[in-house]
């Protein structure tokens, strides 16, 4: 399977990766790249041969991209996920699209696991058969409710057949992180699973949300992009003594990085 290897628990860009040539347009040479990437994976999703090893390789591949005009990517923390037996929920904070293309590498080659995401998402064009492949549980966020039962109920049948749940608490993508946007639907999901929580800190505003096509923003290499996965927890109680040290994880973990 495609995988990205991790030194201690930790992974970061070889310098040697950057292109000279792309560095000069950024932008304009990643996203010649990633429409590649795309229309080659919906074309194997549509025709039903896109499976794990895949999307892994499409992961792979735009964060290839990604390095070779010069972002330069730290993963830290992965023995925490990779030592762990069993499912579990990553409850991430959500800044950027780059993190829905990258974690899978960084995750699936070491846990199965999918994404909690828009409906949106899986009627996007090209990308919806993407997508459709990785069976995510699908929220509307016009009714928190009915969001709520989809997650609680389609989490917990995808974490008790083994699947991990990657897990974006917030309205949508903010480049500052707000603690009061951040729900507890990644913890009652895990309490209900019986299964541990860990938080993800990120920084990826490398990949910078569009003003036209938020999903389509300016690269800039001058940004470094950082993942963080924080200590397993198990759910106490009702989670709320996990979700403020989730919470806090991530606002610590943004604050080291500026």
């Amino acid at each position: 399977m495609f995988r990205i290897e991790y030194i201690n628990g930790s992974y970061l860009t070889d310098p040697g990766r950057v292109s000279a040539v792309s560095t000069v347009m950024p932008t304009l040479f990643f996203y010649r790249k990633m429409v590649s990437v795309i229309f080659r994976a919906s074309s194997r999703a549509k025709h039903s041969v896109y499976g794990n090893n895949e999307w892994c390789g499409s992961s792979i591949d735009i964060l290839r991209a990604l390095e070779s005009v010069g972002v330069k990517i730290e993963v830290t923390g992965t023995d925490n996920f990779t030592s762990l037996d069993g499912p579990c929920v990553f409850i991430s904070n959500h800044m950027s699209t780059l993190e829905t293309f990258v974690l899978p590498v960084i995750i699936q080659p070491y846990k199965d696991v999918t994404f909690v995401v828009k409906q949106g998402l899986v009627d996007y064009p090209v990308f919806r058969h993407v997508m459709r492949s990785r069976d995510p549980v699908t929220v509307g966020r016009s009714n928190p409710r009915d969001d709520l039962r989809s997650v609680l109920e389609g989490g917990t049948e995808r974490l008790k057949a083994g699947r991990s749940i990657i897990i974006f608490p917030q309205t949508t993508r903010m480049p500052v992180f707000d603690p009061d946007s951040f729900n507890t639907i990644g913890v009652k999901l895990a309490k209900k699973a019986d299964v541990p929580v860990i938080p993800i800190a990120l920084r990826t505003d490398a990949w910078c949300n569009g003003r036209i096509l938020k999903d389509f923003g300016r690269i800039d290499p001058s940004k470094r992009v950082h993942i963080a996965f924080g200590p397993a927890m198990s759910i106490q109680e009702r989670g709320v003594e996990e979700h403020r040290r989730t919470v806090e994880f991530i606002k610590r973990k943004l604050e080291e990085w500026g």
